[in-house]
C-alpha cells in the first residue's frame, strides 16, 4: 500500500476537511495525490480559493498541493487510503454524539474497494472504532474486515491556535489492526511527522491513549478550578498562590479558567460513557467534569455579589464580555463555555454585550443566539475579560476606565492583568 501511495499510483482521502482533516490533507498533498472530502460545498468552494475556514492556515499551505477538494461522494472511489477526521461532540446529555462518525463510516461503506484502508482519527472512546465504524463499512460494502480491507486508528493531535506544536512538530499514534497495516499506516504518516510515530499495540490502546490525554488536563484543570473556590473564600489571590507553588520543581503548572470546546471539554464524557457500560462509575473523572461545567455559574454569582455590595441594581446593568470562543487567538466557539456565562448574566436581567474580534458574528448567533455588537460602549457595570485574545492583553487600565463606570467591575478571567489594575474594581479566578 505504500509503495504505491509514494509512486501516486493510489491516493489518499481524508474524509472531513475540518482544522484536524485540512491540515493532514495538505502535509499529505505536498508529497502524494489527495482526495479531500467534505459534506459542506461552501467550505470545499473556500478551500478551492486557498482560503481555510477555520482561519488556521494561510494560503501558502495550498500551494503545490496534489489535491482535489470535492463534496462529490463518487471522487472518494479514486482512493485506496482513507482518513476519516470528523468532529466527535457530546449530545445535551453530555452523552457521546457519534452521528458525524456514524455518517463518515457510511461514507466510507458506500466507496470503498478491496485491498483499501481506513484510519480514523476522530476522538472516540476505547473500542468505537472496531465496534461501531468497522460493522458499518462491512454492511454498506459487503466485504470482510481483515479479509478484504484494513482499518487503523490514528488519533489527532492538533492544537488550534499553536504555532509551535504543529501537526508534524508532534509526534503522531498510529496502531493497526494487524502487523501488516500497521507497518503501512506508519510509513505513510511517518513521511510527513517529522517528530516521528509511536505503533501503539492495537487500536485499543491507541483509542484509550487519546481519550485519557484531555481527561488528565481537565481533571488538573478542576483541581485548580476548586482551588480558586476554596482561595477566594480564604480572600487570596489564586494567580498568586500558584505563582508561589509553582517554585517548587515538580509543581504542574496548571490554572484554573472556563473549560469548554471540542476536547478537554467533551472527551472524559467518552470515557465515562464506555465505564458506565462496562458497570464502573468514573468518580474522579466525573467530579472533574462537574468542577469545571459548574465554573461559569461560580463566576457570575460572584460578581452578581460583589455588584450588589457595590450598590449595583442588577437588573438594569449592564456587562461586557470579551471573548466568546473556547480559546485564545482562535475562531473556534465549538462549546464554548462563555455562552454559559452570558446565559448566567441574562438570567439576572442583565444588559449583556458581547465582542470578540475573532469569532463570527453569524456562526455565534447559529450556535449560541447571541448577537455580538461591533463595538463597545463607555457605560458598563462590569466587563468581563473572558478570552486572553492577544487584541486584548495590550489593553491598560486607562483603557477600561473608559468603558467601565463609576463603582464598576473588571472580572479577569485568565488573571492577565493582576497587579495592572489598581483604581477599579478587579475580580479573577
Amino acid at each position: 500500500m505504500y509503495t504505491e501511495i509514494k509512486n501516486k499510483t493510489k491516493s489518499i482521502s481524508v474524509i472531513g476537511l475540518g482544522y484536524v482533516g485540512l491540515p493532514i490533507a495538505l502535509e499529505f498533498a505536498h508529497k502524494f495525490k489527495v482526495v479531500g472530502f467534505d459534506i459542506s460545498e461552501k467550505r470545499i468552494q473556500m478551500m478551492k480559493n486557498k482560503i481555510d475556514p477555520s482561519k488556521e492556515l494561510g494560503s501558502s499551505a495550498f500551494e503545490n498541493a496534489d489535491i482535489l477538494f470535492t463534496s462529490n461522494l463518487e471522487d472518494l472511489k479514486q482512493a485506496s487510503f482513507h482518513v476519516v477526521a470528523v468532529p466527535t461532540p457530546i449530545d445535551r446529555n453530555k452523552l457521546p454524539d457519534l452521528t458525524p462518525l456514524i455518517k463518515s463510516s457510511e461514507t466510507v461503506g458506500k466507496i470503498i474497494k478491496k485491498g483499501d484502508y481506513v484510519v480514523f482519527e476522530s476522538t472516540v472512546y476505547p473500542g468505537a472504532t472496531e465496534e461501531v465504524c468497522v460493522p458499518i463499512i462491512e454492511r454498506l460494502s459487503g466485504l470482510k474486515f481483515n479479509l478484504d480491507f484494513k482499518v487503523g486508528y490514528s488519533p489527532e493531535r492538533i492544537n488550534p491556535g499553536d504555532a509551535v506544536h504543529t501537526l508534524t512538530n508532534v509526534v503522531k499514534v498510529v496502531s493497526g489492526c494487524d502487523a501488516e497495516s500497521l507497518e503501512n499506516i506508519t510509513l505513510v504518516y511517518e513521511s510527513i511527522i517529522k517528530a516521528g510515530v509511536h505503533r501503539a499495540s492495537s487500536i485499543k490502546v491507541a483509542e484509550a491513549a487519546k481519550v485519557i490525554e484531555n481527561t488528565q488536563r481537565d481533571l488538573n484543570i478542576a483541581l485548580m478550578n476548586e482551588l480558586s473556590i476554596i482561595f477566594r473564600k480564604i480572600g487570596i489571590n489564586t494567580f498568586e498562590v500558584l505563582e508561589a507553588a509553582g517554585t517548587k520543581w515538580n509543581f504542574l503548572k496548571f490554572f484554573p479558567g472556563l473549560v469548554g470546546g471540542h476536547c478537554i471539554g467533551v472527551d472524559p464524557y467518552y470515557l465515562t460513557f464506555k465505564a458506565n457500560q462496562l458497570g464502573h462509575f468514573a468518580q474522579v473523572i466525573t467530579a472533574g467534569r462537574s468542577v469545571n461545567d459548574g465554573m461559569s455559574k461560580f463566576m457570575v454569582t460572584e460578581l452578581v455579589k460583589e455588584m450588589i455590595k457595590a450598590g449595583k441594581n442588577i437588573s438594569e446593568s449592564k456587562v461586557l464580555v470579551m471573548g466568546v470562543t473556547f480559546k485564545e487567538d482562535v475562531s473556534d466557539i465549538r462549546n464554548s463555555k462563555v455562552a454559559d456565562v452570558i446565559k448566567e448574566l441574562l438570567s439576572y436581567g442583565m444588559q449583556v454585550d458581547v465582542v470578540d474580534p475573532h469569532a463570527d458574528p453569524e456562526e455565534v448567533k447559529e450556535e449560541y443566539g447571541i448577537d455580538m455588537v461591533s463595538d463597545y460602549t463607555n457605560d458598563y457595570d462590569s466587563v468581563i475579560v473572558a478570552v486572553s485574545h492577544k487584541e486584548y492583553l495590550a489593553m491598560t487600565e486607562s483603557d477600561f476606565n473608559k468603558i467601565i463606570n463609576n463603582s464598576g467591575f473588571l472580572y479577569d478571567v485568565k488573571g492577565i492583568f493582576r497587579n495592572r489594575i489598581k483604581g477599579i474594581n478587579y475580580l479573577s479566578l
